[in-house]
């Protein structure tokens, strides 16, 4: 997956993502956390990658990212573990 940063700031940045998922995705993560102030994604062009806009409060932007992408890992290993056990059934 290609990312691209188009703005970096202290707390503010525009991340270009290749799939709308993955941007839906890491925005509906970094909305949860208290220290994002805002988080939402546009699309220019349908044929244009989304761009991720965050602002955060008290964390760097680079820390919200790593820590909802935590979070994403977990709930899918969760989520893997959970169908592994119906599976079993």
């Amino acid at each position: 997956m290609e990312v691209k940063t188009l703005k970096e700031e202290k707390n503010e940045a525009e991340i270009q993502i290749e799939s709308k998922t993955t941007a839906e995705l890491i925005r509906a993560y970094l909305a949860k956390d208290e220290d994002v102030s805002f988080v939402a994604w546009r699309q220019e062009h349908y044929t244009k990658s989304p761009i991720l806009k965050i602002k955060t409060k008290n964390k760097t932007i680079k820390k919200a990212i790593n820590d909802a992408i935590s979070a994403i890992e977990k709930d899918l290993d969760t989520l893997l573990n959970d169908f592994k056990k119906v599976k079993k059934q």
